[in-house]
């Protein structure tokens, strides 16, 4: 299982590698570079599942296209 992942904001392309939840989906997470308050894209559970460089752990487990928190979607 890797836990950590590398986040790309899409609005000005900073990256910053961040230490992924094992408990929850984090749906939210501010930009370091700019402050954009990013959220999942639509059908990804969490902003890792979106813009991470590794899938969050829960879908990590499940495999490949396997759901996260319990089969809910939050975007």
């Amino acid at each position: 299982m890797i836990l950590e992942s590398v986040l790309t904001c899409p609005h000005c392309g900073h990256v910053e590698t961040e230490t992924m939840p094992t408990d929850a989906c984090q749906w939210f997470y501010e930009c370091k570079g700019c402050g954009a308050l990013l959220k999942p894209k639509a059908g990804d559970c969490c902003v890792f599942c979106s813009y991470g460089s590794v899938p969050c752990p829960p879908v990590q487990e499940a495999g490949k296209g396997g759901d996260c928190c319990g089969g809910d979607k939050h975007v």
